[in-house]
């Protein structure tokens, strides 16, 4: 009876945390949405995550571009950094973004960026496929889908305003 109850709450656990972040199917069509709609993200953001520190910069939209910044270091030292576009595409919202090493070499192919595709926008939270980022007060919590060695897992940043 202990073991049942066991493996019912890690199913349970196992769900919700998977239920953070949702993804569209092969022949789903990403949403309407405008750029405008997500300046509730602008702002300087930090927080743990990926085992080391991040902070995050978000600017205002312009021109249907809301760029942003994110770097994220370990003991002190510079892992990745990734320059991020959240763009108007079409009657839609994407998100761009490139990853780069420390010395600015990239991860994705020139002509190549990683891709997030809007899935659902609400006043303070949106889902894209694979990313669900939420704005609760002064902070910003996001739940990113990571795939490695054929596992998929949720990795969950908690990041709190900061000023400049």
């Amino acid at each position: 009876m202990k073991v049942l109850l066991i493996s019912i709450l890690l199913l349970t656990f196992s769900h919700l945390a998977t239920a953070q972040v949702r993804h569209l199917e092969a022949d789903q069509a990403p949403i309407q949405g405008k750029v405008e709609e997500l300046n509730w993200m602008v702002g300087y953001w930090t927080g743990p995550g990926l085992g080391g520190e991040c902070e995050e910069v978000w600017m205002p939209a312009v021109d249907g571009h809301m760029v942003g910044t994110f770097r994220f270091w370990m003991e002190g030292k510079l892992v990745f950094s990734e320059f991020m576009n959240l763009i108007q595409d079409g009657e839609s919202v994407s998100m761009k973004l490139k990853h780069f090493n420390p010395d600015l070499t990239g991860w994705e192919e020139k002509a190549e960026w990683t891709t997030f595709r809007l899935i659902e926008l609400d006043e303070n939270k949106v889902w894209f496929d694979g990313l669900t980022i939420e704005r609760m007060g002064d902070e910003l919590i996001y739940h990113l889908s990571l795939t490695g060695n054929g596992q998929r897992t949720i990795e969950e940043f908690r990041f709190k305003r900061k000023a400049l």
